[in-house]
């Protein structure tokens, strides 16, 4: 991650929820005060973030790639 963190043993399991529009969700989120682990990451399946729910939680934001 980009503030250094590494994976502990488990992983970095997560909850995947699948959004329509990956930027409008990360800045009505962000507006609402929400921690990012790192910014929106892309690739050929799509786009990506992940932010940290109130309990400490790992939940990924994807938005699939146009097809």
């Amino acid at each position: 991650m980009p503030d250094g963190e590494r994976p502990s043993p488990g992983g970095w399991n997560r909850i995947h929820l699948i959004v329509d529009d990956l930027a409008v969700e990360v800045e009505r989120l962000r507006a609402a005060g929400v921690r990012f682990r790192n910014d929106v990451v892309t690739g050929p399946g799509g786009s990506q973030i992940l932010l940290i729910d109130p309990s400490g939680n790992i939940v990924e934001l994807f938005q699939p790639a146009v097809r």
